[in-house]
């Protein structure tokens, strides 16, 4: 092989690339990242998963995307290479790469620092990739306890990976729907969505002391995952899950979440935005508190970067009289993993808490493509891509 072949290899990666086609995702060959600033690390992956928030662009309906999208924000690896001003880590070191990346600037309550998300086509790349690079690491990494790279295949580390992969966004996402609602232990909850993000807000809710924890979906193998946790399910497409909620709660529940977002269906199995949302304001008791982590985007005209736009409605009427009237509070936004950090890397370091239950797949990049039509039509329900170095 020539010099100069062996030199273009060692500059490329395998990536997985969402290119504007709805329902179609490629796995090329794109630039290696560099140091670019003196902060940064390149983070080589080992683990990346496929995000619920991922199937929205790859959807194409997910707004704000800058083609082509090197795609992905879940991911574990360790530190290849560091910038000269990075002072906290090393190289080897085994690191959380949370969805969201801090600006580097200093937070105060009333300047909060701007986020930047991996995975939407912006100036940061994608975790679903060999490589990543991460500015301001320092800051913007969780490090976690040293994982055996030498043999990821064994079943320890590969359940200690996969648990670990959950902190990057859905673990904390999940934690943090329970924040919005205001949930105190002994509280009931009702999650509507038992996907990703809907399981690990019932297994927050069980760690964190629920009394009863009702999970809303159609899927059968998401329902019975939430059954494993002591979630008791409830099938929406069997009968309307207000009148089956209300039967067993007939004040209502204490705290409702919305872990879908705006590709929700209802019973029809028809897009419905505001579904969920309705069905929340039904079964929250008086005084009771909502939370949404479901994302919520602009529909309007169809983009090269949002080609399915016009098949999105987000706009709805809500009254205001019988939400003030009931005492109800609704909080709603992301999740800032690394904020939860200190207390999700305990749990899941001493065992407490093990996210990776809900890992379906387990593939190779090579794979993606039919992975994520797989977790798109609910074949599967956790996909982790695994990178052997």
């Amino acid at each position: 092989m020539a010099l100069s072949n062996m030199t273009a290899l060692a500059e490329t990666m395998r990536a997985v690339v969402w290119q504007g086609q709805p329902f179609n995702i490629s796995v090329l060959d794109v630039p290696k990242p560099t140091i670019q600033n003196a902060t940064d690390v390149i983070v080589r992956m080992s683990r990346a998963a496929i995000c619920g928030s991922d199937l929205h662009i790859y959807r194409g309906t997910m707004e704000g995307q800058v083609l082509p999208v090197g795609i992905g924000h879940e991911g574990v690896g360790y530190i290849a290479e560091v910038g000269a001003d990075v002072g906290s880590l090393n190289v080897g070191d085994a690191v959380i790469v949370p969805f969201t990346n801090p600006d580097g600037h200093f937070e105060t309550a009333l300047t909060p620092v701007p986020y930047a998300a991996f995975g939407n086509g912006g100036a940061l790349g994608g975790t679903q990739a060999e490589y990543l690079r991460v500015p301001h690491a320092d800051g913007g990494l969780i490090p976690i306890p040293a994982v055996n790279y030498t043999d990821p295949t064994t079943n320890e580390t590969t359940s200690l990976l996969n648990d670990y992969v959950m902190l990057s966004d859905i673990f904390a996402t999940g934690w943090t729907a329970l924040d919005f609602a205001g949930f105190q232990p002994g509280d009931t909850v009702a999650i509507f969505g038992a996907g990703p993000v809907g399981l690990m807000a019932a297994y927050s809710a069980t760690l964190r002391g629920a009394s009863r924890v009702y999970s809303v979906d159609y899927v059968p193998e998401r329902l019975r995952l939430a059954a494993s946790i002591g979630a008791i399910p409830i099938n929406f497409q069997t009968a309307d899950p207000v009148d089956q909620i209300l039967a067993r709660e007939p004040a209502g529940v204490a705290r409702s979440v919305d872990c879908v977002g705006f590709e929700q269906v209802n019973r029809n199995l028809t897009v419905q935005s505001d579904v969920i949302l309705q069905n929340m304001l039904a079964v929250t008791a008086v005084n009771g508190g909502m939370g949404t982590v479901g994302v919520y985007s602009h529909g309007g005209r169809d983009t090269a970067s949002q080609p399915r736009a016009s098949s999105i409605h987000t706009d709805f009427n809500l009254s205001l009289a019988d939400f003030w009237s009931r005492g109800f509070h609704w909080g709603a936004g992301i999740s800032r993993p690394l904020d939860l950090a200190p207390q999700l890397l305990h749990l899941v370091a001493s065992g407490k808490a093990r996210p990776g239950f809900i890992v379906s797949d387990v593939i190779d990049i090579e794979d993606a493509p039919a992975a994520y039509a797989r977790f798109n039509n609910h074949s599967a329900t956790k996909v982790v891509i695994a990178f052997d170095h």
